[in-house]
């Protein structure tokens, strides 16, 4: 007798299943909203959204003229994150390029620099940075201190002492930003496309005035729940696994670690997402609504996920809410598979958040949704 019970409940919820994919899918436009903007916007925010500083104006005031200070110049107008080196005439006008924006840093050389690398070995030139740009401008200090330190190598080539430190980049020889940028942007356009799709499903049918139909429909809340949750959960996980295949074919990040534990982490992720979203839509009255809940959620989630900045950085309070958030986590497993062959055992310690996030927001889902039906 719990056979036939349990065909006609899979019958409904696959019937349900269908005019849930339909609804999204069935209008050509839709099938180019849902697929198109978030491959673009992969492709533009992996060159846009950078830390690195390229291209960035830089002014001098050069007050020696011996061959010490002319190399420094030399150097900063070959350096390849410079894109204009202005030279000046005084310090007034050195402090009104700063001042103004037209240069990032600016530098000054003193008259003795040239005599002083000659009697001493070493020189020193004042740096001013713009602080109004502090990121970038630390960064280019950093910049400039490794042409320091090359030109100091260039006049003095007295072998390095043996307790010289060496560096190696572990994971990312290169520093390539893309190698990080884009496996973040993955998990967070897969977050938003999850979010986005399921927070406007029960909001759809109010609007539609189709939300009638489900109060007098014989399937329940869980199936309802189900119905809503698929579509998402396929379409989403569909579309990151494009994306991954972006970043591998692409983008030629190599992928590293297991697929499979991968797979595993993002349906755990996207269903994660897809309870939250089905939170918003069942709350909200109108898609509008619907919209504006989940950017109010999903933008504060990838500020403190650590996709923007690292979680050890923020206060404690914040340290102990980006835990349960679904980004935190899966930023973690995809950036640890494509980059260190992370163990299992290191996925499994992200994987298992997932599930209990999961576990956590698909039943309030079905809280909400039933006193919506009631």
């Amino acid at each position: 007798m719990a056979y036939p019970h349990f065909r006609v409940i899979f019958t409904r919820l696959y019937a349900q299943f269908v005019k849930e994919l339909l609804c999204i899918l069935r209008d050509p436009r839709n099938r180019v909203v849902v697929f198109v903007p978030p491959l673009l916007q992969l492709l533009i925010f992996a060159y846009a959204a950078t830390l690195e500083v390229r291209n960035v104006d830089i002014a001098v005031y050069n007050q020696d003229t011996g061959r010490e200070a002319q190399e420094v110049v030399w150097h900063l107008e070959a350096a390849r994150f410079i894109a204009q080196v202005h030279h000046v005439h005084s310090n007034t006008a050195l402090r009104e390029q700063l001042a103004q924006g037209k240069v990032i840093a600016a530098l000054a050389i003193p008259a003795d620099f040239s005599r002083t690398v000659a009697s001493e070995g070493s020189g020193h030139v004042q740096v001013l940075v713009d602080g109004r740009r502090s990121n970038s401008g630390q960064i280019v200090v950093g910049y400039l201190s490794s042409i320091a330190k090359d030109m100091r190598l260039t006049a003095d080539p007295v072998p390095l002492p043996e307790s010289s430190i060496a560096v190696r980049h572990w994971f990312n020889p290169n520093l390539v930003y893309l190698w990080f940028m884009v496996p973040g942007l993955t998990g967070t356009l897969a977050f938003f496309s999850a979010l986005m799709i399921t927070a406007l499903s029960i909001a759809r049918e109010r609007e539609l005035g189709t939300f009638d139909q489900l109060l007098v429909s014989p399937a329940s809340t869980l199936e309802i729940i189900l119905s809503k949750s698929l579509p998402a959960l396929v379409i989403s996980t569909l579309l990151a696994l494009l994306m991954i295949s972006m970043a591998i074919w692409f983008f030629h990040i190599p992928f590293t670690g297991s697929f499979g534990l991968l797979l595993i982490g993002l349906i755990l992720f996207i269903l994660s997402a897809v309870g939250i979203g089905l939170v918003i839509s069942a709350i909200s009255m109108t898609q509008q609504q619907a919209i504006l809940g989940g950017f109010v959620i999903g933008v504060p989630t990838v500020l403190i996920s650590g996709f923007a900045t690292p979680v050890e950085n923020m206060p404690l309070l914040l340290q102990w809410l980006s835990q349960a958030i679904p980004l935190t986590h899966f930023l973690v497993i995809i950036e640890g598979c494509f980059l260190k062959a992370m163990p299992p055992q290191d996925v499994l310690t992200n994987i298992w958040p997932l599930a209990v996030i999961a576990l956590v927001m698909l039943p309030l889902a079905i809280i909400f949704t039933r006193s919506r039906l009631q």
